[in-house]
Order: structure tokens, then sequence, then C-alpha cells
């Protein structure tokens, strides 16, 4: 395991041991917990597998372009073909 020195604005840091100590977390754990957590979020929506997959079926929904730019109407059409 990784020892880091971060600079942190001392109010930052009061808040920072007010929530560990909330969650019974010592400092290192509550910062390590909301890394990951953001480093998780920075994925985007695109990073769960179901949703990539939905994202590829909206992309083959209009690369054909057989409804003339009629966003509603393709929607309706793959939303009614299930």
């Amino acid at each position: 395991m990784a020892k880091i020195l971060v600079s942190l604005d001392d109010k930052l840091l009061a808040r920072i041991d007010k929530a560990a100590r909330a969650l019974g977390l010592n400092r290192s754990a509550y910062l390590s917990r909301v890394a990951a957590r953001e480093v998780d979020a920075s994925g985007g929506p695109g990073r769960a597998a179901a949703a990539r997959r939905a994202l590829r079926r909206i992309d083959k929904l209009f690369a054909v372009n057989q409804h003339q730019g009629d966003v509603t109407k393709a929607v309706r059409q793959e939303r009614d073909s299930h």
C-alpha cells in the first residue's frame, strides 16, 4: 500500500475528520473510500455493461437513418419492437 503526502486546507481537513468519525473510520480509510467513489463515478454512465449495450443499440438504430431525423418515431418503433 502506498503512502502519500497531500496538502489540504485546515478547514477541509477538519470536515474530513468529522465525516470520518461519523462513519467510524479513520482519515485514511475515509479518504480512500471517497477517492474510490470519485474515480468510479468518473467512468460515466457508459461504464456499466448494460449502459454500453443500450448505447450501442441507440447508435445502431440511428446509423441507418431510416427515420430521416424523426427521433421520436425511431424511439417509439424500437420500444414497441420488444
